[in-house]
């Protein structure tokens, strides 16, 4: 398992485990409809309990297989999940680039969490994994994502139409991306 401390938070980074099963239902169960407009349509039976627990075994197997980091951002006080950041899609060989998604509950927005996740994420994906490259995409109406964003040293690379089936419709997203510092990957 992988656990990051972040600092300035009571809050850890940690890799994405069938342990935590409850506390990834109840995260959903209190930010569904904080998130609904940003996520794609869930079927039926996708928030119980046994269908959480196999994502995040098959998520604790990417991790073994290279293919994907996907963290929690774990309340150390509360023991408890409070959002997420996904590095997915690993792609090694000339491209060593992944795609970056995240989400944060409600009641912790505008503390600067994700941003401090994101940067921890972040630097973990290019010093341990060897990455290059990160690739983010969000809703051009999305403002917040957009900030945070650029917050990162994120920069547009383009612009896809209806790109991602989101809250029931195909929808354009912005295209981003991260390349690591010279220093990170001329190692």
């Amino acid at each position: 398992m992988i656990v990051l401390p972040l600092p300035g938070f009571p809050v850890d980074l940690v890799s994405a485990a069938p342990a935590h099963t409850h506390a990834v239902c109840a995260y959903f169960a209190r930010n569904q409809a904080h998130l609904a407009p940003w996520e794609p349509l869930r079927p039926a039976g996708f928030y119980a309990p046994q269908a959480v627990r196999q994502r995040l075994e098959n998520a604790a197997a990417e991790v073994e297989e290279d293919r994907s980091v996907q963290f929690l951002l774990w309340d150390r006080g509360q023991g408890s999940m409070v959002g997420a950041c996904n590095f997915t899609g690993i792609a090694r060989g000339a491209s060593q680039s992944c795609h970056l998604g995240y989400s944060l509950d409600a009641q912790q927005q505008g503390r600067g969490l994700m941003t401090a996740a994101l940067r921890r994420g972040i630097r973990f994906m290019f010093e341990q994994q060897a990455l290059h490259r990160i690739m983010a995409a969000y809703l051009p109406h999305n403002r917040p994502s957009e900030r945070l964003l650029q917050r990162l040293g994120f920069e547009r690379e383009g612009y896809a139409r209806a790109y991602l089936n989101i809250a029931g419709r195909w929808q354009d997203h912005v295209l981003t991306a991260l390349i690591a510092p010279l220093d990170v990957t001329e190692r």
